[in-house]
């Protein structure tokens, strides 16, 4: 058994030390056997809605018809259980399978750091929302409010109990777990970066606004990926991963909503303007994401960027 060591780097708590090629391929299948079995934990969590829809008595064939048959706060609830399931089975996939601490595909600290979680959180929050009352002031022709007291309860207590398990869920499997299984394959550490930027990035390829936009939107789900695989490398561990992404979903879920986007919820704005690709999809990957590495790296002391991000055993 394997035991991980809180003094290596965060992507090196999984290493097995080996140099043979052949024996790292045969460990890297364990990694991408977890994942499948991680995938078959999220598809039993699509067993309640699969149950749902055979008693709506209807048949849908695409995306859209599926949203139809239910309250957007319903299909919000099956939608994020199946992460539930998810995270149970990565869960049991460290533990039982590689024999790892959870903690390991978390963080390299002694446990987890929430001060770190609240700053990413938080900061994300603030500026998510005053780059939309920013804009929403500037030009709200295309944005109607469609605040519903009793909805948008329902939607907040779904929202801030399901989401941030979701969020989580797939920050540990990418940021954590495969990262650290791709760096037991590579010994470096640009290939783990790269490759759970990419898989992230294209794995948002079925979402609805994809067809309605285009595959070029993708780079901003790859440069997210990017960035997120960035500040993990170089804070040793997924807390402010963890905030970030628990922030971006939130704020989508409550605060604007589209017809197009793959959660279409009671949110409070409503964005009725027709997708296309404009500067703001880049404008987060080229300049807030930039700056916010800055703010992180100050705050946080990080240096031997050169090692951390590009560095090889």
């Amino acid at each position: 058994m394997y035991k991980c060591n809180i003094s290596d780097m965060f992507i090196e708590q999984a290493f097995k030390k080996e140099t043979d090629l052949k024996l790292r391929i045969l460990n890297f299948i364990k990694y991408l056997g977890g994942s499948f079995l991680v995938f078959l934990a999220a598809m039993v969590g699509q067993i309640p809605l699969s149950i749902a829809v055979l008693f709506s008595g209807k048949m849908p064939q695409n995306n859209a018809d599926l949203y139809s048959l239910f309250d957007s706060n319903v299909f919000l609830f099956f939608a994020l259980l199946t992460f539930v399931f998810a995270f149970i089975g990565l869960y049991l996939v460290v533990e039982k399978l590689h024999l790892q601490k959870f903690i390991s595909i978390i963080t390299s600290r002694e446990r987890l750091d929430w001060s770190r979680i609240f700053v990413s959180f938080g900061l994300w929050l603030i500026i998510s929302v005053i780059l939309f009352f920013a804009s929403y002031f500037y030009d709200s022709s295309d944005i109607v409010l469609q605040f519903n007291l009793i909805p948008f309860a329902i939607l907040s207590f779904i929202t801030l109990i399901l989401m941030p398990i979701q969020t989580t869920a797939e920050e540990l499997l990418f940021r954590g777990y495969l990262m650290q299984g791709f760096y037991n394959l590579s010994l470096n550490k640009w290939f783990p970066l790269l490759m759970t930027s990419l898989i992230f990035g294209t794995m948002h390829i079925m979402n609805p606004e994809v067809e309605r936009i285009g595959y070029l939107i993708l780079v901003y789900y790859i440069g997210t990926g990017l960035f997120l695989g960035i500040i993990t490398l170089m804070d040793e561990g997924t807390e402010l991963a963890l905030g970030f992404h628990a922030a971006n979903n939130i704020i989508a879920s409550l605060l604007i909503t589209t017809d197009y986007t793959v959660f279409q919820t009671h949110s409070i704005f409503k964005d009725i303007s027709e997708p296309s690709i404009n500067f703001e999809v880049f404008f987060p990957v080229l300049v807030l994401f930039p700056i916010l590495l800055f703010y992180f790296s100050k705050k946080y002391k990080w240096n031997h960027w050169k090692e951390k991000l590009i560095g090889t055993k």
